[in-house]
């Protein structure tokens, strides 16, 4: 029999992965008393649950709203809707609605930088990590992606780098971030906000309460309604004063500080127009954040990009193959398609999957000013072509090793193969990791072609 906690000063914590169970374990450490509830009936690892939280009162399946109304705080993880009908109802009571990085600010004795947006976030959050490690700063890196926020406290950390996800940002109060970025925004999880207009809302919340905000000159959805007195420094486009973007100089492009040139663009690692972007960010954040700039400019001479993220994965028959199945919405997989095109070359695209109720008719101007054709799998695979069908050659597949077989018969030496699905992977796979090692495991078993000549 479960044993109630006997004190009236409870928390209730929804959710029991990963940052639901970082949630508990961080109460537990300060001594704190709660309830742990899951909307699932049979949560994965459940008797690990159990055992790790003795004598702690859990609930599971729909959730009890008498239980809510009885607590002082509710502490929900970022994959569980605040507009659940028990959640909303309690809020509209009075009692705190909050998540684990409004707890994380709380207690965060370092300067934070915060990093949204719908793509790209990893890959600039990994990098500006990295490029504080590099100059000796003691830094931790996590959030939404990696460790878990919570788990990232500790009293010799001298920064926080921190990717925030949408979900995450809606239960924020004042993040206080020392320097707050959204990256880009294009329509992403309109299966959980009403419209594109409250997904744009929970990612402008990063902004509050900043010091400084980093701004993509080019993506006017990122920029705030007010400065509420933050300094803003934009990146993107043609390099001018109080900007990080690019210059050109004896026929060659360079990242740039105001007008100074910092280092030429083909001396990056990772490849792509949209990365050149993530670079200027990145520039842009370690510099407000008080990172050396030649460990800025160091790192970004070394940095290869992230597993699933626009990665090479190898060349057959002079066709290169990459893998962005971390590609879950439109907006990566149009800025993949925009940073890998390379006409006259054909780039060949294998997308699919759940769709999340986008609308694919976004795709119809990457794909009509490049070289391109489809190739299309999972659930929504018929979605997408009708979006598309006038502006691109379609072909359909069973399977990703029928999509991987069918791009390479109809690639010729110069093409490349783009794994970005714009879709969800839960169709077909475990997960997008899954979906991209599925990927890189049947292209390195592919047989190179028979030469012509």
């Amino acid at each position: 029999m479960t044993q109630m906690i006997a004190t009236s000063r409870i928390k209730a914590v929804i959710g029991t992965g990963i940052t639901g169970l970082s949630v508990a374990r961080f109460l537990m450490q300060q001594q704190q008393a709660f309830v742990l509830l899951d909307t699932r009936s049979s949560p994965p690892n459940l008797e690990k649950i159990k055992a790790e939280f003795p004598g702690i009162q859990l609930e599971l399946g729909e959730l009890d709203a008498e239980t809510l109304l009885g607590c002082e705080e509710i502490i929900v993880s970022p994959g569980i809707s605040i507009e659940t009908p028990a959640i909303a109802a309690a809020k509209s009571a009075g009692i705190p609605v909050v998540g684990d990085i409004e707890l994380f600010v709380r207690y965060a004795k370092a300067p934070i930088v915060a990093i949204t947006g719908s793509n790209a976030k990893s890959t600039v959050t990994t990098l500006v990590g990295e490029m504080a490690a590099k100059a000796g700063i003691k830094v931790a890196v996590g959030g939404n992606l990696g460790t878990p926020a919570l788990e990232l406290l500790a009293d010799d950390i001298e920064l926080y780098v921190m990717e925030l996800s949408s979900f995450q940002l809606e239960t924020v109060t004042k993040l206080n971030a020392k320097v707050a970025t959204i990256l880009n925004i294009s329509a992403d999880h309109l299966d959980r906000y009403a419209d594109m207009r409250a997904y744009i809302l929970a990612k402008l919340r990063v902004y509050f309460g900043a010091e400084n905000i980093v701004v993509n000159r080019n993506d006017v959805l990122t920029h705030p309604p007010f400065a509420a007195g933050a300094k803003a420094i934009y990146f993107g486009g043609k390099a001018d004063f109080g900007s990080f973007g690019l210059i050109e100089e004896d026929a060659k492009v360079f990242l740039a500080k105001n007008l100074k040139p910092l280092l030429l663009a083909s001396e990056l690692k990772i490849s792509g127009k949209h990365n050149v972007d993530n670079a200027l960010a990145a520039l842009a954040l370690g510099d407000a954040a008080g990172i050396p700039m030649d460990a800025m400019i160091a790192t970004l001479k070394e940095f290869r990009g992230l597993h699933h993220r626009c990665e090479y994965v190898a060349t057959k028959s002079g066709v290169d193959f990459y893998n962005d199945s971390k590609g879950t919405n439109i907006g990566a997989t149009v800025a993949a398609i925009a940073g890998l095109a390379r006409a006259p070359s054909k780039l060949i695209v294998i997308a699919g999957g759940e769709g999340k109720g986008q609308d694919f008719t976004e795709l119809k101007p990457v794909l009509a000013v490049n070289t391109c054709s489809l190739i299309l799998i999972g659930r929504d695979a018929p979605v997408i072509a009708d979006a598309v069908k006038d502006f691109v050659a379609i072909e359909f597949a069973t399977s990703l090793q029928d999509a991987i077989n069918k791009s390479f018969a109809q690639a010729n030496h110069g093409d490349a193969v783009l794994l970005s699905p714009a879709c969800a992977s839960f169709d077909m796979f475990k997960n997008y990791e899954d979906r991209g090692e599925q990927f890189c495991a049947a292209v390195l078993a592919l047989q190179e072609k028979e030469s012509t000549h």
